[in-house]
């Protein structure tokens, strides 16, 4: 039976969602606040971590952040919040969450994104530690690559897009799929998240190096070459 750590301090929506996950099996533990969420992060072991944003005490970006840097990235993690601006979504990614559902949400919605990371979690340990493309090196458990003897350290999702860009180099990839595949969601059809993590990976992996990996293609997407 999975565990989930619930962390919200909207007392119905909380409730909501415990015993929509129960009906599915998954034992729910509840903390109202982000210090009884990080206590309870302490004292328990859990297969996955829903925190919501604006809570007292600690919030759940700080909250993510603190489990990221004590326990690393093994357990996925899924913000649940109001904000739903690009800039909001680029800011919980980069605390170190795996997805981001903006409420208002069905609850469909949110058990089919519990269901993919937990998916994607248990089939870590048996896929490859490291990839090599060309002169890049990816390790995949620490997050960071290496090209020409420069350590690279990359978040979640830059490791995510950058093991996807491999697993496909020659292919031009929409934001579409990319949207799909790295981030197992389609966002309002505005965003331009996919652009901002293709600039932030471009900013590590390319510049500086005379071989640029990625290019664009103007009206499709993205390439690595």
């Amino acid at each position: 039976m999975d565990k989930v750590l619930l962390v919200e301090d909207e007392v119905n929506i909380a409730s909501f969602i415990k015993r929509g996950l129960e009906e599915f099996g998954y034992e729910v533990t509840v903390a109202y606040d982000g210090e009884s969420g990080w206590n309870a992060i302490q004292n328990g072991v859990f297969n996955l971590l829903i925190f919501d944003i604006i809570m007292p005490k600690i919030s759940g970006l700080e909250l993510c952040r603190r489990y990221r840097e004590q326990f690393g990235y093994t357990t996925p993690i899924l913000l649940l919040t109001a904000l739903g601006t690009t800039q909001n979504i680029v800011d919980g990614l980069n605390a170190g969450a795996d997805d981001y559902v903006i409420k208002p949400f069905s609850f469909r919605e949110l058990q089919a994104r519990i269901a993919a990371l937990l998916r994607r979690g248990s089939t870590n340990g048996t896929s490859a530690a490291e990839l090599t493309y060309n002169d890049i090196v990816l390790n995949l458990s620490a997050h960071r690559a290496e090209r020409e003897g420069v350590v690279i350290d990359l978040t979640v999702k830059e490791c995510r897009l950058l093991e996807y860009f491999i697993h496909n180099h020659g292919v031009v990839l929409s934001r579409e799929q990319l949207l799909k595949n790295v981030w197992d969601k389609n966002f309002n059809t505005n965003t331009n998240v996919v652009d901002v993590y293709v600039n932030y990976l471009r900013n590590k992996i390319d510049k500086g190096f005379s071989h640029k990996y990625i290019r664009t293609v103007v009206g499709v997407g993205y390439v690595m070459e």
